[in-house]
């Protein structure tokens, strides 16, 4: 059967990338889809950079939301419209062309839910569609000889989940798929500064905080940034100054359990493999991977070197594009 077009889609919590057989990443935007209430079925007004800019700032009819949560489809109507109008995007050729699509899961998902993102794409027009697990699109994408009988680990941290795995003969030997990921420590950083200033502060303000200041390791140049958020106490807006050293205190439990995953992880692979991924390394993708001295904070503990893949942020999406260069 001749494929007029491929496209493979990185669906993730935070980020949808979409990249086209031929012509390399074509979208970048972030997963949220704002909804007009008043309409029944709701309205999609906007999706994507436009819809993210909405958040926290919409009037009560309009509701900017999230459709994917923990890296898997909470809203599916609002997943289903995201999905047509980058797939729109994506396809050039006619609209009854046949289109192949393949989307990236994390390793955990269920039945259920696998069914749920194969009906989305096929609503939003795709003839075909396969899934591929995200660690091995991650693993892919980064280099990783995974075809080979030696053990690689990848630890793919996005903004949902963290997959840590181990992949060998173009498979996943083990795996583990935890809820603790960019959007976490989010979450940690506004529970912190809520905690500790009674002062509460939004989601973007959060993310702004971990991408200035955020570490799990003692960094050179470390600094401190003044926040603006709403008083607890009397409900009027203030500044407080926080600095990376409090920002790293917030971040640590989440670390934490990042560490423990990788552990357990090793500890449940062959030691034939285990040995390989020793003398090999631990490679992280995805945006997680950023945060400063997660790296070092991970050598230390594990005692086993771990490397950031070149293009953290494209692992997945590029992992996808090369299994359809090889799936003809």
């Amino acid at each position: 059967m001749i494929f007029s077009q491929d496209i493979g889609i990185d669906l993730g919590t935070s980020n949808t990338l979409v990249f086209v057989k031929g012509k390399g990443i074509i979208i970048r935007e972030p997963s949220v889809v704002a909804v007009d209430q008043r309409f029944s079925p709701v309205r999609v007004v906007a999706v994507g950079t436009q819809a993210k800019e909405m958040i926290g700032r919409t009037p009560g009819s309009i509701s900017a939301l999230r459709p994917l949560r923990d890296g898997v489809i909470a809203d599916f109507d609002a997943t289903a419209e995201m999905l047509k109008k980058y797939i729109r995007k994506a396809i050039t050729a006619s609209p009854f062309s046949k289109t192949r699509v393949m989307i990236c899961v994390p390793s955990g998902v269920t039945e259920v839910e696998r069914r749920a993102v194969n009906d989305a794409a096929k609503s939003a027009g795709a003839r075909y569609v396969a899934l591929i697990e995200e660690p091995m699109a991650a693993a892919i994408g980064a280099g990783l000889p995974v075809e080979n009988a030696t053990g690689s680990m990848i630890v793919d941290i996005g903004g949902g989940t963290a997959e840590v795995a181990v992949v060998a003969l173009g498979d996943i030997v083990t795996s583990r798929s935890i809820k603790v990921a960019g959007d976490s420590y989010d979450e940690a950083i506004i529970n912190y500064i809520r905690k500790k200033y009674n002062i509460l502060i939004g989601e973007r303000t959060a993310e702004d905080i971990k991408i200035k200041l955020g570490s799990a390791y003692e960094y050179e140049s470390e600094g401190a940034m003044s926040i603006k958020g709403r008083n607890l106490v009397d409900g009027l807006p203030k500044d407080v100054e926080i600095t990376s050293e409090e920002i790293r205190e917030a971040l640590s439990d989440c670390v934490r359990q990042l560490v423990d995953s990788v552990r357990i992880t090793l500890e449940n692979t062959p030691p034939e493999l285990a040995a390989d991924i020793v003398d090999n390394g631990i490679t992280l993708t995805g945006g997680g991977a950023l945060l400063r001295g997660l790296d070092k904070l991970i050598e230390k503990e594990i005692k086993i070197p771990v490397h950031i893949a070149d293009n953290p942020l494209d692992c997945v999406v590029e992992g996808t594009g090369i299994c359809l260069e090889k799936h003809h």
